[in-house]
């Protein structure tokens, strides 16, 4: 028998402890599913908890003729359902554990030659299917619990049925598929399995009365409406809780409340159940009360289905489940904590009526209950999917269409997980045979490639240790690589990995509470350290000793982080006022900050291992790092350096640079100018930033704007005149066409116009010292510029006297004049050679409009009548005659006294 060397699951439990199996509800249709199973190699078998199905159809089917002697295989979602499920079979065949039942769970396993069944968890599948594809020892595979779609079970049933198709006579040796869930749309899984057919236990459940609370809102405090919630329940009824809370850290906070008024004298237990608990604290929680006692189990999400817990009568739910959903913008898997679908509450809900009839206390409202999304999402459609890309491209599948999949990986992640894998050195591609699929490639591991796929770790992990291997560095990376594949065991101490590291090695305190996950963690890094020494690792990937030494200090501790995390380098920003704590840019082009001030902000560069916050906030938040030695950027790291020739406009600093740099992803690492930038080149990225600015940035005088107000148009009146046939453009007037001065041509042809004055523009200030008017008047070609003054001139002469400017920048042009000024004038002004008459703008001596109008001889005989009687009495200093065409015009309140001279 093979056993773990530090730990074994002994088989402790009384058979009083194991319900007896003959009465479960799952007998019922036994008999249908040994029928349909040797009729056919796939079956679907819907159950709810409680029915028996984990425990009770392996055993009824090991004398299955079709066995022929080979094994079962059973997946179980985790660890601790997967241990769970093997020991009460093995209590049920009054056996040993690893005898005809065992398991193998990370860390640990409990299998001999004897054993028939063996309970899994779903990557150790996905690993036995890379090393033996054919399977050849197994004719049945059980996927149970498979409503939970987790990525590894859709993974290993893809890869499953390509395996039996590829590997296994049909006919004499096929591998049998069942497919057991408890809530799950069996007709898309029977189609999947080729129309499969489906067997229904009803399964055995008393009533249960379902007590709603007011609306949850969120933000709301969870763990004390919890509290309040299991302490009315204890008062109200005498049976064992169950209560459903999102994770490890409710649990806790739940656990301390209680404990102020529940105590073991009062006969009540409280059991908190989670997967990274001590063994036999688990089965503690599994197990029936001792007599005259009840208990509390606090549980995650990990109650719901994949285990039996004995003696519940009174489920409290909280109704959230902590989730991993990946972030495709910065590359990373965030914990979030969100509501349960309609299934869940369901399968919480049904836990309370396993023996009698029971209640349950839902922590939300009716109408909330009904606005639950019916399904849990399926995994696959928002994980990380790298490490699924490596293994299938370690399968031989160069693309996930070439299995048979319930959800397809979204095609976007599935790139991304390629890109990240590249930049790993992970795998290489070529263009495929079919030159009309341009973007089609065909992938292949590389030997590190291969070497990382061995290795039970994140693809980031994977690679970390086979660099370190080459540094001397294994230990360390073994050590880090335990410490990110659990939760953080000494959160809120700062983001410093280098405690934890400590924390590890033994050098630093540690809580009773966290001597296992202690344990455990060492355990871990042994395991991984003993993997990436061993031969068939060493044969595969790049082993070679490197010229570079690297301490076995918080110098290694950021170049393995950066080895793992290319993607989450970090570098300081300026500091900025009031702000609490630094922020640091990052490789991927995010932002982030620690939660508070850290020691880790006297570091200019830092690795990154673990971020957090929202994913629609504009900051991350850094939880672990370590400082980044950046000559490291000079060596062992240099291949995450890329140098070009960065030439263009500085937003930031407003200026023209052009500078060689050198770049960690998005963040720039040195720069160096470069000399003898050719002019074009200077001038194309100055046209660029114009046109995306805009003319504005130009220095435009009130004089200017006239001018292209003046040119353009003249354009316009004259160039419906202007004949195709006249190859030299001339108009009707004897000119060349007038120039198309307009914003849209204007920036289309900087290059012909304004180019070759950029040669001294190197800051924004410098566009204010060009000469913009002499620029622009060499648009116009002689004799237009002789001719612009005479056909639209800046000013015109009054009747007053005066040379009054018009305003080009309205259609008509405006000549705004006081009314007075223009007595005696029947005739409205024109320009472009009597073409186009004025807009006057007849002023008030306040100098406001009292009359707009292109034709004045209209004006003093229709409307000035009536103007003169209004504005009379209102300016009685001002000049108002009855006869404003024989008045003399003046630009002064009345008109000068004329000296009349009698002859001699």
């Amino acid at each position: 028998m093979n056993t773990s060397p530090t730990q074994t699951c002994q088989n402790t439990a009384s058979p009083a402890a194991v319900s007896d199996a003959s009465d479960l509800p799952i007998h019922d249709v036994i008999d249908e599913l040994k029928t349909a199973l040797g009729q056919r190699h796939e079956c679907i078998l819907e159950a709810p908890p409680g029915a028996g199905k984990t425990t009770v159809v392996p055993l009824a089917l090991l004398d299955e003729t079709w066995l022929a002697g080979r094994k079962i295989i059973v997946l179980e979602p985790r660890r601790l359902a997967a241990r769970a499920a093997a020991q009460r079979m093995a209590q049920h065949l009054n056996e040993p554990l690893g005898k005809t039942v065992g398991y193998r769970v990370r860390l640990e396993r409990r299998v001999s030659a004897a054993t028939r069944i063996e309970v899994v968890t779903e990557g150790i599948l996905t690993r036995r299917l890379q090393s033996d594809p054919s399977l050849a020892d197994v004719s049945l595979l059980v996927f149970d619990e498979f409503h939970e779609r987790s990525l590894d079970a859709d993974l290993g049933l893809a890869l499953a049925l390509q395996s039996r198709e590829l590997f296994r006579d049909q006919e004499r040796e096929a591998l049998k598929i069942l497919v057991m869930s408890a809530t799950l749309d069996g007709a898309a899984v029977a189609e999947l399995l080729r129309d499969a057919p489906v067997v229904r236990s009803s399964g055995r459940a008393f009533p249960v009365t379902v007590n709603y609370s007011t609306p949850w809102q969120p933000g709301e405090d969870i763990c004390a409406r919890t509290v309040a919630v299991v302490r009315q329940a204890l008062a109200e009824h005498s049976g064992s809780l169950l209560v459903f809370l999102p994770g490890q850290r409710e649990i806790k906070r739940v656990q301390e409340a209680l404990r102020e008024s529940v105590s073991e004298p009062d006969n009540v237990l409280l059991t908190p159940l989670y997967g990274d608990l001590k063994l036999a604290q688990q089965q503690r929680a599994i197990a029936p009360a001792p007599q005259g006692r009840r208990k509390i189990v606090l549980a995650t999400p990990i109650a719901e289905s994949s285990l039996t817990i004995e003696g519940i009568s009174v489920v409290v739910d909280a109704g959230l489940s902590r989730q991993p959903r990946f972030d495709p913008r910065s590359g990373m898997t965030r914990l979030q904590t969100r509501r349960v679908s309609q299934a869940s509450s369901e399968q919480r809900r049904g836990r309370a009526g396993r023996l009698q009839a029971g209640i349950c206390y839902r922590l939300w409202s009716g109408e909330q209950q009904r606005q639950l999304a019916p399904h849990t999402t399926a995994e696959i459609l928002q994980a990380d999917l790298t490490p699924l890309a490596l293994q299938l491209i370690q399968w031989g599948a160069n693309e996930p269409g070439e299995l048979l999949w319930l959800d397809p990986p979204p095609s976007a992640g599935y790139q991304q997980a390629l890109v990240l894998l590249s930049q790993l050195g992970a795998v290489t591609s070529k263009p495929g045979p079919d030159a009309s699929a341009t973007d089609r490639r065909l992938w292949q591991l590389t030997p590190h490639g291969e070497a990382m796929a061995q290795l039970p770790l994140h693809p980031r992990l994977a690679h970390m240790l086979l660099v370190a291997r080459n540094y001397g560095l294994a230990p360390l990376a073994c050590d880090i690589a335990a410490l990110l594949g659990e939760r953080d065991p000494l959160p809120g101490i700062g983001a410093d990995i280098g405690e934890r590291l400590s924390w590890l090695r033994g050098e630093r305190h540690c809580d009773q509470r966290d001597r296992y996950l202690l344990r455990r963690l060492r355990q871990q890094s042994r395991q991984y350290l003993d993997q990436c020494r061993g031969e068939d690792i060493g044969c595969r990937g790049d082993n070679k000793e490197s010229p570079y030494t690297i301490p076995d200090d918080e110098r290694g501790y950021g170049f393995l982080l950066a080895c793992a995390y290319p993607d989450r380098i970090a570098q300081r920003a300026q500091p900025q006022a009031g702000a609490r704590a630094l922020k640091y840019r990052l490789s991927n082009g995010r932002a982030a900050r620690f939660v508070d001030r850290d020691t880790l902000e006297q570091s200019e560069w830092l690795a990154v291992a673990q971020l957090g916050g929202r994913e629609d906030a504009a900051n991350d938040t850094i939880f672990i790092a370590a400082p980044l030695d950046a000559r490291l950027f000079e060596g062992p790291l240099s291949a995450l350096i890329t140098e070009r020739d960065h030439i263009d406009w500085d937003d930031r600093e407003q200026r023209f640079v052009a500078e060689r740099q050198r770049r960690v992803g998005a963040l720039l690492q040195s720069r160096q100018p470069l000399a003898d930038i050719p002019s074009k080149t200077k001038c194309e990225v100055l046209c660029r930033l114009i046109r995306r600015r805009g003319l504005q940035l130009l220095p435009w005088s009130e004089a200017l704007q006239q001018w292209r107000a003046r040119v353009s148009l003249l354009r316009g009146l004259f160039r419906e005149n202007t004949t195709a046939e006249n190859t030299t453009t001339q108009n009707a007037i004897g000119d060349p066409s007038w120039p198309d001065v307009s914003d849209r041509l204007l920036l289309a042809s900087l290059e012909q116009w304004l180019a070759p004055w950029l040669e001294e523009v190197n800051h924004i200030d410098h566009f204010a010292r060009l000469d913009l008017a002499s620029i622009l008047s060499a648009l116009l070609p002689w004799p237009l510029s002789q001719r612009l003054d005479e056909l639209a001139p800046r000013t015109i002469t009054v009747p007053s006297g005066r040379r009054i400017p018009i305003d080009y920048r309205e259609s008509p042009p405006v000549l705004a004049v006081r009314l007075q000024e223009m007595f005696g004038c029947e005739q409205t002004p024109r320009i472009a050679g009597g073409r186009l008459p004025l807009k006057i703008h007849l002023l008030s001596p306040a100098q406001r409009p009292l009359q707009v109008t292109q034709d004045l001889a209209s004006f003093w005989r229709n409307v000035y009548p009536d103007i003169k009687k209004t504005m009379k009495g209102r300016y009685p200093k001002h000049h108002w005659p009855d006869d404003p065409l024989s008045a003399v015009a003046t630009a002064r309140a009345k008109p000068r006294k004329t000296t009349s001279t009698k002859p001699r």
